[in-house]
């Protein structure tokens, strides 16, 4: 089989929410918009996440469910679907990274890698 056959491609921008952040709580609310493109041969459906959210602390956060903002999307090759969600951490800055748990029309299941970005409170990093 090809190496292509199954690629998914995650690409994610992150946004500091000062609006819904609380410093002085230790409270950094984060958005995130992750657009998801399947540049493989075969249609695959997201059927879970799997997110590692780190903070400056060092205190790493895990969490997985089903779909992504309720939903389970089906991505035939070529087509892409976005979507924007949110977290909080402790610190200004942070990372995450993780991995979506996907599965081909043609049976397979593999996970699409997201690789990792950070989360980051203007003006913290100069």
């Amino acid at each position: 089989m090809p190496h292509n056959t199954h690629k998914i491609q995650v690409d994610v921008e992150s946004s500091y929410m000062e609006n819904h952040s609380s410093p002085e709580e230790e409270r950094y609310v984060f958005a995130y918009t992750v657009t998801i493109r399947n540049e493989g041969q075969v249609p695959a459906k997201l059927l879970t996440r799997h997110w590692v959210i780190t903070d400056s602390n060092g205190k790493t956060e895990e969490v997985r469910g089903e779909g992504v903002v309720g939903e389970q999307p089906y991505l035939r090759p070529g087509e892409g679907f976005r979507y924007t969600s949110a977290t909080v951490i402790e610190t200004p800055v942070g990372s995450m990274h993780g991995s979506y748990q996907m599965i081909a029309d043609d049976g397979e299941a593999f996970d699409a890698e997201i690789a990792a970005f950070s989360l980051a409170q203007p003006r913290v990093l100069h």
